[in-house]
């Protein structure tokens, strides 16, 4: 190799170098942004857009959500959010285990907080780059967003029906009304939709909605004597139970 290829293999490694740098700066840049800002649009709502399951959704602040919104995701989703440093590591070696002995039929163990990081930053899939851009950007929300931001976010973007995402919407589309009026039940009911929101339908009502719901409903009565999940989840003025 003369001195002319090794300057060009210098010059190519360092445009290279710099692309990475900026990409690195522009993704960390956005990630703080978004502590503070709504995610202008994810991956996951484009695709439902452009394949024509429809994009209905309706960023709302946190004091525009029901107290009981976000206590049936916990219960339902994810019951030691507050606990975790982003990652249920019993939930995924359960999964592991299972998705071993059962191949065709897959189980995730996300965590509420990897659930934010997927939807709001990558592309839907198993492959392993994907999952390793999961745990970078997973720890980076737990670290400077925090638990609350990312509770907020996750009931802004996370699918809840076809081509419906955030509890705004779900709200407004299952039972006329806005997420801060959900009740009691009717949370629960969102919520048992999550593990597959296309399949397990509130409206019309699945069977396994149906059957879910209660036991999410008594889960939520187990954590709310939580005083760590309260200070996370309750408004400036806390509703009576319905």
């Amino acid at each position: 190799m003369n001195k002319k290829q090794i300057r060009n293999k210098r010059t190519v490694w360092g445009w290279i170098k710099r692309i990475f740098l900026f990409l690195f700066l522009l993704q960390l840049f956005y990630l703080i942004a978004l502590k503070w800002i709504d995610p202008p649009i994810t991956l996951t709502q484009l695709s439902s857009w452009i394949s024509g399951d429809g994009l209905k959704r309706d960023y709302v602040d946190d004091d525009k959500i029901s107290y009981h919104m976000k206590l049936a995701v916990i219960a339902s989703e994810d019951q030691i959010f507050i606990d975790h440093g982003g990652f249920d590591w019993k939930s995924i070696e359960k999964a592991i285990r299972y998705n071993e002995k059962k191949p065709g039929r897959m189980r995730g163990g996300s965590t509420i907080s990897q659930q934010v990081a997927k939807n709001v930053f990558l592309w839907q899939g198993r492959d392993f780059i994907r999952k390793g851009l999961e745990v970078y950007f997973t720890k980076m929300i737990e670290w400077i967003w925090g638990k609350k931001r990312i509770l907020e976010v996750y009931l802004n973007v996370i699918e809840m029906g076809r081509g419906i995402y955030g509890s705004e919407a779900a709200a407004q589309a299952y039972f006329n009304k806005p997420a801060k009026n959900l009740t009691r039940k009717e949370a629960a009911m969102v919520a048992a939709c999550l593990p597959n929101p296309k399949k397990y339908t509130v409206k019309p009502l699945h069977s396994y909605i149906k059957v879910r719901t209660p036991w999410i409903m008594r889960q939520m009565g187990n954590l709310e004597g939580d005083k760590d999940i309260l200070d996370v989840i309750r408004p400036k003025i806390q509703p009576a139970k319905k």
